[in-house]
């Protein structure tokens, strides 16, 4: 390898270590190393910023106005409203029963907005059902990622892929071509998860014959103030007569931790009672004359007790408070809103809240009033922003109707675009489609115009031009060819087959610590390097990398509906693990098996 290989190589190496840390958005770590690469002169101006120009790009871009069109006409809403369960069943049968349709939509639609509409419901929907959510938010997540192997636009890793394809003058793939091995994989993601979700996935375990009228997944502080008439009663078994809605699980007394599901505990003053309940509870709570709802305090005097509501939010990257204290920050002011407890990794925080350090995917348990959904509802500081309780499904049917009908149209031109004959220079592609619906979309005014800059993620655009400079700097250093006859001669005895698996694997390591988009973009001149060294077809490569790219299961930070979902299902990272690397070996498995039938070397 020459000395422009190793920079490169050492700048890869330097890169990944700052996603894995979160030194810095994806993004801002992808332009330093492109800018430093420009500096050496290994890539010109020009291919340092070729990548905003590529056509799979902005595609992205436009899919991003689309999905929020779709999203703010409210027919996802009515989509989980008629497609949840009515009847609580095995859990073997309810899980497919929620994925499958999931993943089609998310083989149209950005996974994120399929994930914020659905998770509120699905939680609201378990707790009806007197079921733990945990059983069914990761699934959710992974359905999402399973419905975006199986199509063109599924997943911008697939649009990413594309636009490499296409600027190594290969053709790229067609809407539905993923389609031949990414429904193979969905429908054994689908047997997996109702196989051995319920033993794997963490809550508690269903039963059909067993009754769960017990079953509270929301949880309160309550302060027994001076005077209180509950002040030396007993709590039996974790229930108190006068608070006949909430199961007591614990006491926090002095600082000390006193569980008291089982026997007779007697209650002192000032103690901090954590109760379970529904999630109506807080209207009760705050009726209550015997006990105080820690916070409360912050806001009398400023919103009326009548006004207070209970929500959920899961702070993203954007938020200005990541790597504040609460306190400092003084969340308050900012947003009109007390912090009650913070959810993180599994674990629920309530115990000096004020000097915890807020980090992305902690989801933040909030007393506010409507104004806070209104103010925030739609801004990029919050991945998710829900009212505990039951969910606005408003919208009118006219903007519904005419948003399905636009998507529809967008999927059905772009697959047989190319059939349409045309004397002038028009390419009826994915990308004509997209953008003559998102304009019909804003014009329309099923997608706010006022809108149209924010719904975009630019750090994720920065990210994949910034890949497709990365990709290049791999080709022209050298890199990419050294690092491909490294694979080959480890898979030496197993020819292509090997090789396939090689990027396979490598593909998805970087994935489960980097950005999917960059993880395909740096793999990708690897793999056509080892097919032009192998003389043979590329291509059955470039759908490896597809799938293994958004094949992240085993961690939340690998993909983000799985952070989305970390921090509003209370996750820890090894529920992740203990569900997620059965289903990428699985993946895997099936992925090796089926890409060279479909697509010869």
């Amino acid at each position: 390898m020459s000395l422009e290989g190793y920079l490169v190589v050492g700048s890869i190496v330097f890169m990944i270590v700052a996603l894995a840390k979160e030194m810095l958005r994806p993004g801002l770590v992808l332009f330093s190393a492109v800018t430093v690469l420009m500096a050496v002169g290994i890539i010109s101006a020009q291919e340092a910023v070729a990548g905003f120009a590529n056509i799979g790009m902005l595609t992205v871009a436009i899919l991003f106005l689309v999905s929020e069109g779709v999203r703010q006409s409210g027919a996802l809403n009515r989509m989980a409203q008629v497609l949840l369960p009515r009847r609580r069943s095995k859990l073997s049968f309810m899980i497919p029963r929620i994925m499958i349709p999931i993943s089609a939509l998310s083989a149209f639609l950005n996974n994120t907005p399929v994930v914020i509409i659905f998770a509120p419901m699905i939680k609201k929907w378990a707790e009806k059902m007197n079921l733990s959510s945990q059983k069914f938010l990761i699934p959710l997540s992974y359905a999402t990622i399973l419905g975006g192997m199986c199509t063109l636009i599924g997943t911008s890793t697939n649009l990413v892929v594309h636009g490499l394809m296409l600027d190594n003058r290969m053709n790229g793939f067609s809407m539905f071509e993923l389609g031949k091995v990414g429904l193979p994989i969905a429908a054994a993601g689908f047997l997996y998860m109702s196989v051995f979700g319920n033993k794997l996935l963490p809550g508690k375990k269903i039963k059909l014959n067993t009754n769960y009228n017990d079953f509270r997944e929301y949880y309160y502080d309550l302060i027994v103030p001076r005077n209180s008439n509950l002040i030396g009663h007993e709590i039996k078994n974790g229930r108190i007569r006068e608070l006949k809605n909430l199961v007591v699980l614990s006491i926090e007394r002095e600082g000390e931790i006193i569980g008291v599901s089982s026997g007779i505990h007697l209650i002192r003053e000032n103690d901090l009672l954590l109760v379970a309940g529904k999630s109506d509870s807080l209207n009760y709570i705050l009726e209550l004359e015997n006990v105080k709802l820690r916070g409360i305090d912050q806001v009398k005097g400023i919103i009326p007790k009548s006004e207070l509501r209970q929500y959920e939010a899961v702070i993203a990257p954007r938020f200005p408070g990541v790597g504040k204290n609460v306190s400092d920050f003084n969340f308050f002011e900012h947003y009109q809103a007390v912090v009650l407890a913070v959810h993180r990794n599994g674990e629920r925080i309530t115990s000096n809240v004020a000097n915890l350090k807020l980090k992305a995917g902690d989801s933040l348990v909030l007393l506010t009033n409507e104004k806070f959904i209104r103010n925030w509802g739609d801004s990029k500081i919050f991945y998710l922003t829900s009212y505990i309780g039951d969910h606005d499904v408003s919208g009118k049917k006219v903007k519904k109707w005419a948003a399905m009908f636009l998507l529809l149209l967008m999927i059905v031109g772009a697959t047989f675009g190319k059939y349409i004959y045309t004397p002038k220079a028009i390419s009826f592609d994915m990308f004509y489609f997209s953008a003559l619906v998102a304009m019909l979309m804003v014009w329309f005014k099923i997608m706010p115009h006022q809108k149209y800059t924010k719904v975009i993620s630019w750090d994720i655009l920065i990210t994949i031009a910034m890949s497709f400079a990365i990709s290049k700097a791999m080709q022209n250093s050298g890199a990419a060819d050294a690092l491909a006859r490294t694979t080959i001669n480890f898979s030496k005895g197993f020819g292509p087959i090997g090789a396939l698996a090689g990027v396979y694997l490598i593909t998805t390591i970087f994935t489960e610590v980097i950005t999917n988009n960059a993880a395909a973009a740096l793999v990708f001149p690897i793999a056509f390097s080892a097919a032009q060294q192998l003389g043979v077809d590329p291509k059955p490569f470039c759908v490896a990398i597809a799938i293994a790219a958004s094949a992240s299961f085993s961690t939340p930070i690998g993909y983000q509906t799985n952070l989305i979902v970390q921090g509003y299902g209370n996750y820890r990272f090894n529920d992740y693990l203990r569900i997620g690397i059965p289903m990428n070996i699985l993946v895997m498995l099936v992925s090796l098996a089926l890409i060279p039938v479909f697509w010869k070397f």
